[in-house]
């Protein structure tokens, strides 16, 4: 297959603030021996001088400069609308990719027109024999709507021994670095703006799945993640948007018979999880997940609209995992992906 017979790939990075990175990773994709390829990088409204940066050093990468932060999803959702290729390749500016990452990914997609998003396994740039937290080798969520990881659970990350080496169907892929085709993406109005940042690409396969898409992890492609790269780990604002939008996606995706018994055991659950970091002292995570739910029901009326799409008598098998993640981990000891019992997507 020539260069011109290949499907045409967008690598957009999505940068705010980040102009370190930028200097770091940007040459690593540019060396990447897939062909058929642009990089681009679009600035959320950086002020660090990013955007000058990489037109002075990388006059090979395409830039677009939005006029305000946008945040992940709004941001990308503006940036795509600029950018007209076969694929895209949502990469974070925090990710050092190898050689031949973009191959597996574009033959995945070629062989099933109903291939949804992919992603590679994603490890740690700081210990490179871990998986690293965001992605792993696949996304999952539990009986209660919980994500985890194929190669991570909670906290815990697993050492890559070639464990998890074979492709498999995944609920969701990983914002970090997630390839879809153009026609997907808009297929589904893309991200949610409404999620800023964080769980806004779970929200986006599962409405993906609802059309009928299918997604995978392909190991034989590998990026290393470095993680934190715009907005750090631990802080309360992180919590309070993994709590909000965790919620705000079951609320959208969920069928009407399901949604509210579901919320209710939310509360439980995240009351027990508040309890117990109020035990370790961390009160910044409670407020964070008492502010997150308040939100919720104070604004009800206004996610329960995004839900209007939904088919109220589908019976969507949504999770791969039987129990809860949280009972099995932090009651049962199971701290590995293949300790959980699963069924297929």
């Amino acid at each position: 297959m020539t260069k011109s017979q290949e499907p045409g790939v967008a690598v957009v990075i999505l940068n705010f603030n980040t102009k370190n990175l930028l200097r770091k990773f940007l040459p690593i994709v540019l060396s990447s021996t897939y062909r058929n390829k642009t990089v681009w990088v679009a600035d959320n409204a950086s002020s660090d001088g990013s955007v000058e940066m990489v037109k002075a050093e990388f006059p090979e990468v395409k830039t677009i400069s939005l006029k305000e932060n946008y945040g992940y999803a709004g941001g990308y959702n503006e940036a795509l609308k600029q950018i007209e290729d076969d694929y895209y390749v949502l990469l974070n500016s925090d990710v050092e990719v190898t050689p031949g990452w973009i191959e597996p990914l574009v033959a995945k997609a070629l062989a099933d027109p109903k291939v949804g998003a992919i992603q590679p396994k994603i490890l740690d740039y700081k210990q490179k024999n871990l998986f690293e937290y965001a992605g792993a080798c696949g996304g999952f969520l539990d009986k209660f709507y919980y994500p985890y990881c194929r190669g991570r659970m909670f906290d815990t990350l697993e050492e890559d021994q070639g464990q998890y080496d074979t492709e498999m169907k995944i609920f969701w892929a990983t914002g970090a670095c997630m390839f879809i085709s153009s026609k997907a993406y808009k297929e589904v109005n893309g991200l949610d703006p409404d999620f800023f940042a964080h769980m806004e690409e779970i929200d986006m396969c599962w409405r993906l799945m609802r059309l009928g898409y299918v997604h995978y992890v392909c190991p034989d492609s590998v990026v290393y993640h470095m993680g934190g790269g715009t907005l750090a780990n631990g802080t309360e604002r992180k919590y309070y948007l993994n709590y909000r939008n965790n919620l705000i996606m079951m609320i959208k995706n969920l069928p009407s018979f399901k949604w509210f018994t579901a919320m209710l055991g939310r509360m439980v659950l995240d009351g027990i999880s508040a309890v117990r970091f109020a035990t370790q002292g961390k009160w910044f995570v409670v407020k964070a997940i008492l502010k997150a739910h308040g939100e919720i029901w104070r604004k009800l009326g206004y996610w329960r609209k995004k839900h209007r799409n939904i088919v109220e008598s589908s019976e969507q098998n949504i999770y791969l995992h039987d129990e809860s993640v949280v009972w099995t981990y932090f009651m049962q000891g199971k701290h590995k992906f293949s300790d959980l019992k699963h069924h297929d997507v």
